[in-house]
């Protein structure tokens, strides 16, 4: 497909903010008919977000208290990343800091787009098996809960609202195909953290 029709030109920027973790801006551009408009949006590191199946078929949530929503939310272990760090690395290192768990097994699933309209923000999907629990590695200032459930426990959360994160609902889609063998993930058999 042509896109050209729907395309966007910037033509100037300027710096709203830059904290330590995010930095917005503000964009001039020049719109398909030739008009200008601005365009606000937040740069973003990106991040990861790991589906933990534990061998009985649970998964690893988690539940902590996001301040800019003001409430406690149930979500799949996840986190930015660092600057250099791969996907990979990242899903690995997240998992282990705030579960416990390490995976003997990982699948990439795909990317998604959080908020297109005003951010720059990717998350990369990885599911995780083979679990081994260990101990966690909080970040200073991070307090998470850590529990389990079955699929449909999680299904029934979603649908009813307890379950409101966007990216656990983007990975219960994910879920829900691969548990019906619509979608196939390829897994990967990666060694040890520790090089055993």
């Amino acid at each position: 497909m042509d896109d050209a029709h729907l395309k966007e030109e910037g033509i100037a920027s300027e710096s709203l903010f830059e904290g330590n973790f995010l930095h917005a801006k503000r964009d001039t551009v020049r719109l398909p008919d030739g008009h200008t408009a601005t365009r606000e949006y937040v740069i973003h590191p990106g991040a990861v977000v790991v589906v933990p199946l534990l061998d009985d078929g649970r998964l690893v949530l988690e539940r902590q208290y996001r301040y800019p929503v003001g409430q406690v939310m149930t979500e799949f272990p996840a986190g930015k990343l660092d600057a250099g760090e791969s996907p990979l690395v990242c899903g690995q290192r997240e998992l282990l800091e705030e579960t416990g768990y390490t995976a003997r097994e990982w699948a990439y699933a795909g990317l998604m787009h959080l908020a297109v309209g005003y951010s720059t923000e990717i998350i990369h999907i990885f599911f995780a098996r083979g679990l081994t629990l260990g101990d966690r590695q909080l970040d200073h200032g991070e307090f998470v809960d850590v529990f389990t459930a079955t699929p449909q426990e999680l299904f029934d959360g979603c649908r009813d609202g307890r379950v409101t994160d966007a990216k656990t609902h983007s990975c219960m889609l994910w879920l829900q195909n691969v548990l019906s063998g619509v979608w196939t993930l390829d897994w990967q058999t990666l060694p040890a953290a520790n090089g055993d």
